[in-house]
């Protein structure tokens, strides 16, 4: 187990891994997609039913805000930033929220659009929650639909790490990174139809967190500075909370940020 963090010495550590402060992500990406959430492309606004008023400025504004981008309009290239006091702002306000759902015994899910780099985040999260007396919920396991790759169609399908993190699988036994929110939506299908068991809580990136905020769930969950629209839900009320990172950092640089995010809980 990683030792926990004071705040000033994870700070650091985001800033040294590139977590957050100067981050990989080109500022050129980040603009398109922020251009293209304000055009209402769906891909890009992770199943969430975002106010059409957004324009590629006022994403640019509540980014920075929220996230912490360059605030410079005319910074076109090169790489981008996220605000690292955001980030641990942030992480401390989802800590309280798994907190109150390990008090309240409440019922959670997990998922993640990064299995090759989140994964022991939301593993950790799901075996705190578990010991706690929570009810970890692994609904539509085994669901699958077919993914335009740009190479042709392939089959993903819902499988659950251990722990019960769900992720998304390809016939050839590996996961896949996704924006979709599908995968969500059928899991929430499920439970309303066939459980009493609606989760209280979602804990998620990418369209697994926008489908299951559109839903009108407690959806707490990770985002990067060029995956605006989870922010754009925040703003809306849809999304509880978002932290800002990079979330294609190496699985291990997350240790410290974990240890940290538990320890808010009360989980540590």
């Amino acid at each position: 187990m990683t030792a926990v963090p004071e705040r000033a010495e994870l700070r650091e550590q985001l800033v040294r891994t590139m977590i957050a402060g100067d981050v990989a992500t080109p500022r050129q990406n980040n603009l398109l997609h922020f251009r293209r959430m304000a055009a209402g492309n769906p891909y890009y606004q992770f199943g969430l039913d975002l106010k059409p008023s957004w324009t590629e400025g006022e994403v640019l504004a509540m980014m920075v805000e929220r996230c912490g981008v360059d605030p410079d309009p005319m910074h076109l290239y090169g790489d981008d930033t996220i605000d690292p006091d955001i980030t641990i702002d942030s992480l401390e306000e989802m800590g309280d929220r798994i907190g109150q759902a390990a008090r309240n015994r409440e019922r959670v899910v997990l998922a993640t659009g990064h299995p090759a780099t989140l994964t022991p985040v939301y593993q950790a999260a799901a075996e705190a929650l578990r010991a706690s007396g929570c009810q970890v919920l692994t609904p539509a396991a085994g669901w699958s639909y077919e993914v335009d790759t740009g190479y042709g169609f392939e089959r993903r399908k819902i499988v659950y790490a251990p722990g019960g993190v769900a992720m998304l699988e390809g016939d050839e036994g590996r996961t896949h990174h996704t924006h979709d929110p599908f995968p969500m939506e059928a899991m929430l299908a499920e439970l309303a139809t066939e459980s009493k068991d609606w989760p209280d809580l979602a804990i998620a990136d990418h369209g697994w967190a926008g489908a299951a905020g559109e839903a009108g769930i407690d959806t707490v969950g990770f985002a990067d500075c060029n995956d605006p629209a989870l922010f754009a839900g925040a703003a809306e009320g849809k999304v509880q909370v978002v932290v800002p990172l990079d979330d294609g950092i190496s699985p291990h640089h997350y240790g410290p940020m974990t240890a940290y995010l538990l320890h808010r809980a009360g989980l540590a």
